[in-house]
């Protein structure tokens, strides 16, 4: 598989993503102003987690940029961050709706962590594949 491929597969999964996020937005229950502050913490989650998506993707983007080749291994890798981040319409509707209660705000934490820590394993495998040298080595060599 060509890493252009890969790339147009994450960008569409990352925009259905975004689209079930805004989604799960709720409506306001009447035409008043007072319905409008109760969604307030919806759209401030809504807000937060759409941002955080779209960090990803322009990061997944310049990464990519940057690499000639990628393996099964990036694939898997690359399949496991689309999955967690496939979470985080779920994770956000049910903090916005309890946005005091700690297992809600845990559970959205907790997915963020594991999609960073999943592009963090995604990052190294590419590195690794494509030659590149950790940035303190090549530091190093320059001053010498």
């Amino acid at each position: 598989m060509s890493k252009t491929r890969l790339e147009a597969f994450t960008d569409a999964v990352i925009a259905i993503i975004m689209t079930v996020l805004v989604l799960e937005l709720v409506r306001p229950d009447s035409d008043s102003l007072q319905s409008f502050i109760a969604l307030l913490p919806h759209l401030g989650v809504y807000f937060v987690s759409f941002f955080i998506l779209a960090i990803y993707w322009v990061n997944h983007h310049h990464l990519f940029q940057s690499i000639k080749r990628i393996n099964g291994k990036v694939l898997w890798i690359n399949i496991s961050f689309l999955f967690v981040l496939s979470l985080i319409p779920i994770f956000s509707n049910w903090v916005s709706i309890y946005p005091n209660s700690f297992i809600p705000e845990l559970g959205y934490v907790i997915i963020f962590f594991f999609g960073n820590f999943i592009y963090l394993l995604l990052t190294r495998e590419l590195l690794k594949i494509n030659g590149h040298r950790k940035t303190s080595e090549t530091t190093i060599r320059k001053i010498s």
